[in-house]
C-alpha cells in the first residue's frame, strides 16, 4: 500500500501526473529513479557506501538505510518505476518539525555539462549558498495540534541572508513560530533540548564534521542535512532531535582529497546553531553547548581556526 508523504519538505513532490516519492506503512521510503545518470549514479553510491567498512557505525546512522531497488507503480500513473528502497526517515515521529539544508556554497558537481552548471551557479549565487555555504531548501514545524503545521514557500526560505538563516533557525526551536512572529517574540523554548546537550543536534553535526575533516571517499554535492524533532516529545524532556544526511545523485569520487565544498557550509551551519544556543536564555551558561574543543569555530575552507 503506497502512499504520498505526509511531511515531504523538498525535492520532487509527487502529484496528479508528477512523479515523486511514496512511503509504505512499514517505514520504507521509495525514491523514482531519475532517468539520467543522476539515478544510476544515486544507486552506485549507496552500494558503495553501504560495502565501505571503514565508515564508522556511528556515521552511518546519520544516512538512510539502503534496501535495494523495486519496481513499483509510479505516483503519476505511468506504470512500473524503479525506486530506491530506502529508511523512512520521518516515520517514527508523530508531529515532525522538519528543515532541509543543502549543504556547499558550489552544488555542480565537476562533470556536469556547461548548461547545468550555469543554472546550479545562478541558484547558489541568488540564494545564501554562496555566501553562507548552505540554503535552506524547505521547512516545516508544528505549530500545534489546532494550528497544524507553518510550512512557508521554497522562495521565502531560500532567499535569505545570514541573519534571516538565523531568525529560520531561531523558529525552528520556538513554540511561536509563525510567518508574523518577530525574532525578538521568538522564546527558543526547544533550543536547550533540539540543539543543544549530549545528544543534540549540535553535538550530532560536530560527530559529522570530525568524519568530513577526515574522510576522502566521497564529495558530497546538492546534498542535504535533515533535521527533525517532534515537540511534544521535546516538552516532556523526551528529545528526539536527528540529522540525517539526504541527496546522493551528484556524488563523485574524492580522488583522495578532503570535501571541502561539504565541510565548509558544515561549518557554517554549526556556527550559526551555536549562535542561536548562546543568545537562548537557558543556554546562557554554556550548559547546552557541546565542549568547543570539538571546533565550533572553522574556516571558510572548513579547517579549524
Amino acid at each position: 500500500m503506497f502512499k504520498i508523504p505526509d511531511h515531504q519538505v523538498a525535492g520532487h513532490q509527487a502529484s496528479s501526473g508528477i512523479m515523486g516519492p511514496l512511503v509504505d506503512d512499514s517505514g520504507l521510503f521509495f525514491k523514482p529513479l531519475q532517468k539520467d545518470e543522476r539515478g544510476s549514479k544515486e544507486v552506485a553510491f549507496y552500494k558503495s557506501f553501504s560495502s565501505n567498512t571503514k565508515v564508522p557505525d556511528k556515521i552511518r546512522s546519520f544516512f538512510p538505510a539502503f534496501h535495494g531497488t523495486r519496481d513499483i507503480p509510479a505516483s503519476d500513473g505511468s506504470g512500473l518505476h524503479p525506486h530506491l528502497v530506502l529508511e523512512d526517515l520521518i516515520s517514527n515521529y508523530e508531529n515532525p518539525t522538519i528543515v532541509d539544508i543543502k549543504i556547499g556554497s558550489r552544488t555542480w558537481y565537476p562533470q556536469a555539462s556547461e548548461d547545468y552548471i550555469q543554472r546550479c551557479f545562478k541558484k547558489d549565487r541568488e540564494t545564501s549558498s554562496l555566501a553562507l555555504g548552505f540554503r535552506i531548501s524547505g521547512l516545516q514545524i508544528h505549530v500545534s495540534q489546532k494550528a497544524g503545521y507553518w510550512k512557508p514557500e521554497r522562495k521565502f526560505l531560500q532567499n535569505s541572508s545570514a541573519e534571516k538563516v538565523k531568525i529560520i533557525l531561531k523558529k525552528f526551536v520556538s513554540s511561536n513560530a509563525s510567518a508574523d512572529s518577530d525574532v525578538d517574540d521568538l522564546d527558543c523554548v526547544f533550543a536547550p533540548s533540539v540543539y543543544g546537550g549530549t545528544n543534540g543536534i549540535l553535538a550530532q553535526l560536530l560527530e559529522l564534521k570530525t568524519w568530513f575533516e577526515n574522510q576522502k571517499f566521497y564529495h558530497f554535492y546538492s546534498s542535504s542535512v535533515l533535521m527533525v524533532y517532534d515537540k511534544e516529545s521535546a516538552l516532556e524532556t523526551k528529545s528526539n532531535p536527528a540529522i540525517k544526511l539526504v541527496d546522493f545523485a551528484h556524488v563523485v569520487d574524492s580522488s583522495g582529497v578532503i570535501d571541502h565544498n561539504f565541510l565548509g557550509g558544515l561549518c557554517s551551519l554549526i556556527q550559526l546553531i551555536s549562535e542561536v544556543l548562546t543568545v537562548c536564555p537557558d543556554c546562557l551558561d554554556k550548559t547546552c553547548l557541546p565542549c568547543t574543543d570539538n571546533g565550533l569555530n572553522c574556516n571558510d575552507d572548513g579547517s579549524d581556526r
